[in-house]
């Protein structure tokens, strides 16, 4: 990982297995099991985690299947490269978060993002319900409830609005991107949520722009205006130097 790093507290696991899961998956994505290490032995992790030797073999297979590991006969379990971790796997995603994320992350999200979503809200505004249209305008009402953006619930509100879209689309594929998109929130959220009335006011008006864009069937102003809320995103954090494109 890069210097500058943001480091956000772990979620707990509900089960032994997810937790050494999650354990070893957030060491290896924050360095502390270099690309081409091998894993400690089934006797030391079991000492080190204190499970069963079952519950250490089915989190093995489980960042194998994720793509962090791989096993080698007579080599061991190794750390695979990162070209080959599934970064659109939720919970590789919520590991950055808790292993500490920075400027390059975010940008590599960022890119993803506008690779797919200005196409979503396009699509949203030739597709879009009346009962999507509905849970659109419910998100933004629920950010406008909030004195500041500072809370859990207007990044909530902020999430349910791009999920919505995403719906309103008709597109499973593009609904499937929804764990990018809620790592890329939550992380800016943390980051750096609008700190000003007049930053809170930016916020909001821009994503009902979007809303405003599908509701009119104007795919054209509802790609322009998912494109400006990712951008006016990665300026409040200073991620967006160095993108081809930016605003």
């Amino acid at each position: 990982m890069n210097s500058n790093i943001i480091a956000i507290p772990a979620r707990r696991s509900h089960s032994s297995h997810a937790e050494v899961t999650r354990i070893i998956g957030i060491d290896i994505i924050a360095g502390r099991y270099a690309v081409g290490a091998k894993l400690p032995g089934d006797a030391g992790l079991i000492l080190i985690f204190g499970v069963s030797r079952p519950v250490l073999r089915e989190s093995v297979k489980t960042l194998v299947a994720k793509g962090l590991l791989t096993t080698k006969a007579r080599v061991g379990t190794v750390v695979r490269e990162r070209a080959h971790w599934n970064m659109f796997d939720p919970d590789v995603l919520a590991w950055h978060l808790d292993a500490g994320i920075d400027k390059l992350f975010l940008r590599d999200l960022a890119e993803i993002r506008l690779a797919v979503e200005p196409r979503t809200a396009a699509l949203a505004a030739a597709r879009r319900t009346d009962a999507d249209l509905d849970a659109m305008r419910a998100a933004i009402a629920r950010m406008k409830s909030e004195p500041h953006g500072g809370t859990a619930d207007f990044a909530e509100a902020d999430l349910q609005l791009h999920i919505a879209v995403a719906n309103a689309s008709n597109n499973p594929f593009m609904r499937s991107i929804g764990a990018v998109v809620e790592a890329a929130l939550r992380a800016s959220f943390k980051l750096s949520a609008p700190a000003s009335k007049r930053e809170y006011d930016i916020v909001v008006d821009a994503h009902e722009r979007i809303v405003d864009a599908i509701a009119e069937q104007d795919g054209e102003a509802a790609a322009a205006a998912m494109t400006n809320v990712i951008f006016n995103g990665l300026r409040r954090h200073g991620a967006a130097g160095g993108m081809n494109g930016s605003l």
